[in-house]
């Protein structure tokens, strides 16, 4: 036998009387101790011996010499010290071939990211129109009513794929959803130059198909940071994410005259729809719809994230009556309306404004209306800190997402109320970016709220009302158009801001924080 066979056991016996009274028994061999006894055990010329007088397991043993190098069988111990280590040392191993960044960098903000530039490409190829529209409009000779319903076709494709990317988000995962959108919004955009030459019905639909493409891009993405952002990162993610759309709009505002003046309306939808294909490049390779899909993620951050957010299956079933029938489901609905109407009006019209009323010619119009859009970005985020910072702080979620779309309803209404008493280019222009400044504290309202009431429906349910987000942007377009044929700037603010004071109210009397469907 070898050291192997060497057993402890706590049953009393007494060695037998004709036991030798001595046996060589090298204990060198075995673990390298001595026979110098430690704990309760003595270890005695081949005798087990406790420190009383009653003997344990006695073993006439003679020891030979094992070298584990040259066994065949492995000693496994059953320590949770050193198989921690084992595996911290395989996870190193595994980490050892990837970039240093992406070993430091958490990957679900590279996941946030991911999601913003999304955003920033999908505001590009939907603001170029609104700079566009100018040339195009004199080229073509729209009337202001023609160009309305341009501007709103877009809204007729982005209305339809709101609730089905949404259902499609939750069920498939959200990587495949996003990417597709990507792509068809893109070929879209590339294919506007065409169908306008070819005439209007032919631009109604191009417009509508971009429309579908960006339509599923945020429920998509909503679903994928429910399951990749924990809840007290998640205002600063959204707020990221929207950012990147702000950016977008000034990227797409400040460029696209630029383009028009040096290479012809065409280039801005050419340019900006071809950055499609370099994103959608990345996306594929970095991208997991779930942190438990993604085999690079190292283990601590997996933890943090599983531990943090709501685990999610695929959603095989919606619950359409238990939805439906929560007030504050009908809250964000009615909200979302509200704040879309005045949101949408600004981004489609303000060029037309600043142009019209303020006088700027086409590079003007398109530099000044980068200003609101970049004031957006900044108090986003602002606003995603502050929010972070009083949940962290014991504040409820509640009582942060209601202050936060308060500030997102009342300041657009007070500002917009006094742009028809500024009587300088500057004033109207500060006003504005005010206006779009404390807009933008919506990012940590109700968009941050779909999370918070249904984690596992964030994607269907951000769906359903930013569905009525998009009727707001449908009719408050089209309607523009009209009011400014019939009537004046004042009358379109004037609804904004009516429309701006029931969201308020609405929100603060129905929404809440707390998780209402499971």
């Amino acid at each position: 036998m070898t050291a192997k066979a060497f057993l402890l056991s706590h049953t009393s016996c007494s060695p037998p009387s004709n036991f030798p009274p001595k046996r060589n028994f090298n204990f060198h061999s075995f673990h390298g101790y001595t026979t110098t006894g430690r704990g309760p055990f003595r270890y005695e010329e081949g005798l087990v011996k406790r420190n009383t007088n009653s003997w344990k397991v006695w073993a006439d043993v003679e020891s030979k010499p094992f070298n584990i190098a040259d066994s065949s069988e492995s000693l496994k111990l059953d320590d949770p010290i050193s198989d921690a280590l084992l595996r911290k040392k395989e996870d190193g191993d595994n980490l050892a071939g990837l970039p240093w960044w992406q070993q430091e960098f958490p990957k679900r903000w590279v996941i946030v990211l991911l999601c913003s530039s999304a955003f920033l490409l999908c505001n590009m190829d939907r603001v170029n129109m609104s700079i566009a529209i100018l040339p195009m409009a004199s080229e073509f000779h729209w009337s202001p009513t023609t160009v309305g319903l341009i501007q709103s076709s877009f809204f007729w494709g982005y209305l339809l794929t709101q609730i089905a990317g949404g259902i499609w988000a939750d069920t498939v995962g959200g990587k495949a959803v996003l990417g597709f959108g990507v792509v068809w919004w893109s070929v879209s955009t590339v294919l506007t130059p065409i169908a306008a030459k070819l005439g209007l019905p032919f631009l109604f639909v191009v417009r509508a198909f971009m429309g579908i493409g960006e339509g599923v891009a945020m429920p998509a993405m909503n679903n994928i940071l429910s399951k990749w952002v924990p809840v007290s990162e998640r205002s600063r993610s959204l707020a990221l994410v929207y950012s990147g759309m702000y950016l977008g709009s000034v990227t797409g505002l400040a460029f696209s005259p630029l383009l028009i003046h040096k290479f012809g309306w065409p280039s801005v939808f050419f340019s900006f729809g071809s950055l499609g294909t370099v994103w959608i490049a990345v996306w594929l390779s970095k991208a997991y719809s779930s942190p438990l899909d993604d085999p690079e993620l190292r283990p601590e951050e997996k933890k943090l994230i599983l531990s943090s957010c709501v685990s999610k299956e695929p959603v095989k079933s919606i619950p359409w009556k238990l939805i439906l029938s929560k007030p504050p489901v009908w809250a964000l609905i009615v909200s979302h309306f509200c704040h879309n109407w005045g949101t949408f009006i600004l981004l489609t019209w303000m060029p037309t404004y600043y142009h019209q009323v303020l006088k700027f010619n086409l590079t003007e119009s398109g530099l000044v209306a980068v200003v609101p859009w970049l004031t957006m970005a900044v108090s986003a985020n602002v606003g995603g800190w502050i929010a972070d910072s009083l949940v962290r702080r014991g504040v409820s979620v509640t009582v942060v997402r209601k202050i936060m779309q308060t500030i997102g309803f009342l300041g657009p209404a007070f500002f917009l109320t006094q742009l028809s008493h500024v009587d300088s280019p500057a004033m109207a222009v500060l006003c504005m970016s005010c206006s779009q400044g404390s807009d933008a504290f919506s990012q940590s309202g109700l968009y941050s709220n779909h999370q918070d009431i249904a984690p596992r429906y964030s994607g269907v349910l951000l769906g359903l009302s930013n569905t009525a987000g998009v009727l707001a942007g449908v009719f408050g377009t089209a309607a523009t158009g009209y009011i400014l044929q019939h009537g004046s700037w004042d009358d379109v603010f004037k609804v904004s801001v009516g429309l701006y004071l029931v969201g308020t109210v609405v929100w603060n009397a129905f929404s809440t924080g707390e998780k209402i469907i499971d």
